[in-house]
Protein backbone atom coordinates (compact mmCIF):
# COMPACT_ATOMS: atom_id res chain seq x y z
CA UNK A 1 0.00 0.00 0.00
CA UNK A 2 1.52 2.84 -1.32
CA UNK A 3 1.41 6.00 1.02
CA UNK A 4 -0.04 9.32 -1.05
CA UNK A 5 -1.75 12.94 -0.56
CA UNK A 6 -4.64 13.77 -2.67
CA UNK A 7 -7.86 12.87 -3.24
CA UNK A 8 -8.01 8.98 -2.57
CA UNK A 9 -5.76 8.80 -0.15
CA UNK A 10 -6.05 6.01 1.88
CA UNK A 11 -7.29 3.43 -0.20
CA UNK A 12 -5.97 -0.17 -0.65
CA UNK A 13 -4.46 -0.78 -4.38
CA UNK A 14 -6.11 -4.51 -4.50
CA UNK A 15 -2.79 -5.25 -7.27
CA UNK A 16 -0.98 -5.04 -3.86
CA UNK A 17 0.60 -8.96 -3.23
CA UNK A 18 0.21 -8.27 0.63
CA UNK A 19 -2.97 -7.20 0.93
CA UNK A 20 -5.29 -9.91 2.55
CA UNK A 21 -8.79 -9.85 1.36
CA UNK A 22 -11.16 -10.40 4.69
CA UNK A 23 -11.52 -13.67 6.02
CA UNK A 24 -14.59 -15.48 5.23
CA UNK A 25 -17.00 -15.12 7.34
CA UNK A 26 -15.63 -12.19 8.73
CA UNK A 27 -18.37 -10.14 10.21
CA UNK A 28 -21.09 -12.15 9.57
CA UNK A 29 -23.99 -12.21 12.39
CA UNK A 30 -24.48 -15.05 14.39
CA UNK A 31 -27.86 -15.32 13.08
CA UNK A 32 -27.84 -15.86 9.98
CA UNK A 33 -27.27 -19.30 8.11
CA UNK A 34 -24.21 -19.87 6.24
CA UNK A 35 -24.34 -19.44 2.50
CA UNK A 36 -24.71 -23.39 1.00
CA UNK A 37 -21.19 -24.07 -0.81
CA UNK A 38 -20.72 -25.20 -4.17
CA UNK A 39 -20.45 -29.01 -4.72
CA UNK A 40 -16.87 -28.29 -5.79
CA UNK A 41 -15.58 -25.38 -4.65
CA UNK A 42 -13.05 -23.08 -6.89
CA UNK A 43 -9.48 -23.66 -5.23
CA UNK A 44 -8.94 -20.69 -3.26
CA UNK A 45 -5.80 -18.73 -2.31
CA UNK A 46 -4.89 -21.35 0.60
CA UNK A 47 -4.74 -23.98 -2.13
CA UNK A 48 -2.51 -22.07 -3.90
CA UNK A 49 -0.15 -21.28 -0.24
CA UNK A 50 -0.16 -24.98 0.13
CA UNK A 51 0.77 -25.83 -3.42
CA UNK A 52 3.60 -23.26 -3.22
CA UNK A 53 4.71 -24.41 0.64
CA UNK A 54 4.89 -28.28 -0.84
CA UNK A 55 6.94 -27.34 -3.59
CA UNK A 56 11.11 -27.44 -4.17
CA UNK A 57 11.73 -23.73 -4.04
CA UNK A 58 9.98 -22.94 -0.67
CA UNK A 59 11.59 -25.92 1.02
CA UNK A 60 14.57 -25.11 -0.23
CA UNK A 61 14.15 -21.67 0.77
CA UNK A 62 13.18 -22.72 4.08
CA UNK A 63 16.16 -25.02 4.56
CA UNK A 64 18.70 -21.95 3.84
CA UNK A 65 16.74 -20.24 6.41
CA UNK A 66 17.26 -23.38 8.78
CA UNK A 67 21.11 -23.72 7.75
CA UNK A 68 21.67 -20.48 8.81
CA UNK A 69 19.51 -19.55 11.97
CA UNK A 70 19.74 -22.77 14.21
CA UNK A 71 23.53 -22.66 14.57
CA UNK A 72 23.79 -18.90 14.78
CA UNK A 73 21.15 -19.19 17.52
CA UNK A 74 22.72 -22.17 19.02
CA UNK A 75 26.42 -20.78 19.12
CA UNK A 76 24.67 -17.32 20.06
CA UNK A 77 23.35 -19.11 23.13
CA UNK A 78 25.99 -20.75 24.07
CA UNK A 79 28.05 -17.90 24.28
CA UNK A 80 25.79 -15.81 26.21
CA UNK A 81 25.37 -18.92 28.79
CA UNK A 82 28.73 -19.15 29.01
CA UNK A 83 28.99 -15.59 29.72
CA UNK A 84 26.94 -15.48 32.37
CA UNK A 85 27.72 -19.00 34.44
CA UNK A 86 31.32 -17.35 34.32
CA UNK A 87 30.43 -14.25 35.90
CA UNK A 88 28.52 -16.06 38.59
CA UNK A 89 30.91 -18.99 39.36
CA UNK A 90 34.15 -17.49 38.08
CA UNK A 91 33.69 -14.20 39.56
CA UNK A 92 37.63 -13.72 40.20
CA UNK A 93 38.45 -14.70 36.25
CA UNK A 94 35.65 -12.12 35.32
CA UNK A 95 37.43 -9.34 37.60
CA UNK A 96 41.28 -10.05 36.12
CA UNK A 97 42.24 -6.58 35.08
CA UNK A 98 43.15 -6.69 31.09
CA UNK A 99 44.06 -3.09 30.92
CA UNK A 100 43.83 -0.29 33.52
CA UNK A 101 40.04 -0.27 34.77
CA UNK A 102 38.91 -2.87 31.90
CA UNK A 103 38.79 -6.08 33.26
CA UNK A 104 37.81 -9.47 31.70
CA UNK A 105 33.88 -9.04 32.36
CA UNK A 106 34.09 -5.84 30.57
CA UNK A 107 35.30 -7.27 27.75
CA UNK A 108 33.03 -10.19 27.71
CA UNK A 109 30.20 -7.94 27.66
CA UNK A 110 31.18 -6.10 25.49
CA UNK A 111 32.20 -8.68 23.02
CA UNK A 112 28.23 -9.77 23.56
CA UNK A 113 26.58 -6.83 21.99
CA UNK A 114 29.71 -7.02 19.12
CA UNK A 115 28.66 -10.25 18.50
CA UNK A 116 24.85 -8.67 18.26
CA UNK A 117 25.63 -6.57 15.88
CA UNK A 118 27.68 -8.77 13.52
CA UNK A 119 25.28 -11.75 13.84
CA UNK A 120 22.71 -9.33 12.81
CA UNK A 121 25.02 -8.63 9.73
CA UNK A 122 25.42 -12.41 8.65
CA UNK A 123 22.14 -12.65 8.86
CA UNK A 124 21.05 -9.65 6.39
CA UNK A 125 23.81 -10.71 3.93
CA UNK A 126 22.63 -14.85 4.27
CA UNK A 127 19.43 -13.32 3.60
CA UNK A 128 20.35 -10.88 0.86
CA UNK A 129 22.94 -13.72 -1.04
CA UNK A 130 20.96 -16.96 -0.21
CA UNK A 131 17.61 -16.64 0.18
CA UNK A 132 15.61 -12.59 -1.06
CA UNK A 133 15.60 -13.34 -4.55
CA UNK A 134 13.99 -17.30 -4.22
CA UNK A 135 11.58 -16.34 -2.09
CA UNK A 136 10.79 -13.02 -4.06
CA UNK A 137 10.30 -15.13 -7.30
CA UNK A 138 7.95 -17.28 -4.79
CA UNK A 139 6.04 -14.04 -3.61
CA UNK A 140 5.08 -13.31 -7.35
CA UNK A 141 4.22 -16.69 -8.23
CA UNK A 142 1.36 -16.71 -5.70
CA UNK A 143 0.23 -13.29 -7.01
CA UNK A 144 0.27 -14.17 -10.43
CA UNK A 145 -2.06 -17.44 -9.53
CA UNK A 146 -4.20 -15.65 -7.18
CA UNK A 147 -4.59 -12.63 -10.06
CA UNK A 148 -5.55 -15.27 -12.34
CA UNK A 149 -8.16 -17.02 -9.79
CA UNK A 150 -9.58 -13.31 -9.71
CA UNK A 151 -9.90 -13.20 -13.64
CA UNK A 152 -11.43 -16.69 -13.86
CA UNK A 153 -14.13 -16.04 -11.03
CA UNK A 154 -14.76 -12.63 -13.11
CA UNK A 155 -15.25 -14.17 -16.02
CA UNK A 156 -17.62 -16.38 -14.21
CA UNK A 157 -19.82 -13.75 -12.71
CA UNK A 158 -19.68 -11.58 -15.73
CA UNK A 159 -18.16 -8.75 -14.47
Amino acid sequence: MDKHDGPDAGTIRLDDPWYDAPAVGWGESEGEPPAAAPAHPAPGASDIYLEVQRSAAFQEVRSRYRGFVVPATAGFMLWYVTYVVAATVAPGVMARPVSGAINVAMVAGLGQFLSTFVLTWAYARHARLRRDRAALDLRWTVFEQERGQERTRARGTGR
